[in-house]
């Protein structure tokens, strides 16, 4: 038999009674409140618990589930259950296994475009794949939010688009090390964010379209020059994209693998399995670059970093957008002699660690970041399997993958370019400069179609500018509104008709 103190009133005041019946909220008895604790009832949300008052003591009608409040807002959702850590360890283990499977054709195929041999391009993939683990991780631990790291998927694709830079793949190698240098300095400088934040979005989305479509093209020509491996690839894709959007890009590459195969004589050898770690010096060369680095950054920034950060604030984070660019943009510095060409936020796969699904507590989801981080770099140390399967196959399957996993990016890019009718012409005329491909001076048509839209938008402007505005209709003669439809078919008058008709007379 033990003690209980019901609420009390400022009519009466409760003394401890022995084997009093338990009291909640409104002196309801035990049994009747565990009926209604059974019964699924919504909590009592924040601004009701502010109102209800500071204590018991001051207002007996607080819900119980005020009290659980806080307890509530740290393990869960409200009123949801709360989720262990298995749930974001799986979500990061998804996020890596999909960030890595559905791009890394893209890293190679762009690396072996600008001048790497194999030995180079493996060392590239390992380098970019260990420096997004660590960012991630770093970036996860220190501010506590889901701020999935990758590389730069676009970025690869312009290596693509660019070809062979004069100077060889030294040259190459320091473009990474200046477009690694950009961001840490537009993380360390606002302006030259801003300024960056400045070049219209339909610009920027034309000369991205532009970078993609090339690569893009890739299944159609895989299906015409080797109809045997291409086939099950798309269809394989087509069949995923259906049913499991999210796995069609891997399931395709494993397509790919088998037909690799199962037609391939050889294999890949024990040599093949050993992380492949290569060093070269960086060289610099102002075609390098004007062509390579400035709009590697211009298309990191734009298709990647700001995405990402714009993935993180539309779940209610507040990202650190300096600190992401400095850790970021020093990781590429670093890893670029190692054949790493850029690494930024993702926002392909951000969702997949920053979404509910991840965990339904968002203060929680950070776990979710970190381990698709460890996971990408554990990943990277197979980046010599990958070089060696990649080397297997005839260069058009392995960009069909690549550019079956661009798709969705080529139809975003190309669908914000000719969103805005005021800019649409000047974002076309980027777009086809910059898938072109054409090289003047030793620099890549990206850069050429970026000036090129921007000059053929500052004429349009231009033109808004002096173009002489319409007159306005007088006070007597009110032009006819839209919101009045009678007024724009109305019949002649009878007597108006008799009246004009001897004018019309009079002229013929």
């Amino acid at each position: 038999m033990g003690l209980r103190v019901p609420f009390s009133r400022p009519e009466r005041v409760a003394f401890p009674t022995p084997a009093s019946r338990a009291r909640v909220d409104s002196d309801i008895p035990r049994s009747s409140r565990r009926a209604r604790t059974r019964a699924p009832t919504a909590p009592a949300s924040e601004a009701a618990c502010s109102q209800a008052g500071p204590g018991v003591g001051a207002n007996d009608s607080i819900p119980l589930s005020c009290y659980t409040l806080p307890f509530r807002k740290r393990n869960g959702k409200e009123g949801g259950a709360v989720t262990g850590l298995l749930q974001p360890v799986l979500a990061g283990v998804v996020t890596a296994l999909v960030g890595f499977a559905s791009s890394f054709t893209v890293v190679l195929a762009g690396l072996r475009a600008v001048g790497a041999d194999e030995h180079q391009a493996a060392s590239g993939l390992l380098a970019v794949s260990v420096a997004s683990g660590l960012c991630a991780v770093w970036l996860g631990l220190r501010h506590r939010l889901p701020m999935a790291v990758a590389w730069s998927t676009p970025g690869a694709a312009l290596l693509v688009a660019t070809g062979p830079v004069p100077g060889g793949w030294p040259a190459a190698v320091g473009a990474f090390v200046v477009c690694g240098a950009l961001i840490v300095a537009a993380g360390l400088f606002p302006t030259l964010g801003r300024a960056v934040a400045a070049i219209p979005g339909p610009i920027a989305a034309g000369m991205l379209a532009g970078v993609l479509l090339p690569l893009c093209t890739a299944p159609v020509r895989a299906l015409v020059e080797v109809p045997r491996l291409a086939a099950p690839v798309v269809v394989t894709w087509l069949v995923l994209h259906r049913f499991a959007r999210r796995w069609a890009v891997p399931a395709a590459l494993l397509a790919a693998a088998i037909a690799i195969a199962t037609t391939t004589p050889g294999g890949i050898g024990a040599h093949g399995l050993r992380p492949v770690f290569v060093l070269t010096a960086p060289e610099w060369t102002v075609p390098a670059v004007v062509g390579l680095a400035v709009p590697l950054f211009l298309v990191t920034m734009a298709a990647q970093n700001v995405p990402g950060m714009a993935v993180l604030t539309g779940y209610g984070y507040r990202p650190p957008l300096g600190s992401a660019l400095r850790v970021t943009g020093l990781a590429s510095a670093i890893g670029a002699p190692a054949g790493g060409h850029a690494v930024n936020l993702a926002a392909i796969t951000a969702a997949l660690a920053a979404g509910p699904d991840a965990h339904p507590d968002p203060e929680r989801r950070w776990v979710a970041s970190v381990t698709a981080g460890v996971g990408l770099a554990l990943l990277g140390l197979g980046a010599g399997v990958a070089t060696a399967l990649v080397l297997l196959s005839p260069p058009v399957l392995i960009e069909a993958v690549a550019g079956l996993a661009l798709l969705a990016a080529l139809a975003g890019a190309v669908s914000a370019a000719v969103a805005d009718p005021a800019t649409r012409e000047a974002a076309v005329v980027t777009f086809v400069v910059t898938a072109s491909g054409v090289s003047l001076l030793g620099v890549g048509g990206a850069f050429w179609g970026l000036l090129a839209g921007w000059l053929m938008l500052l004429l349009l402007r231009r033109r808004r500018e002096t173009r002489p505005a319409e007159p306005a209709p007088s006070p007597a003669e009110p032009a006819p509104s839209p919101a009045e439809p009678a007024q724009l078919a109305e019949p002649v008058q009878p007597a108006r008709a008799a009246e004009t008709a001897p004018a019309r007379r009079a002229g013929d």
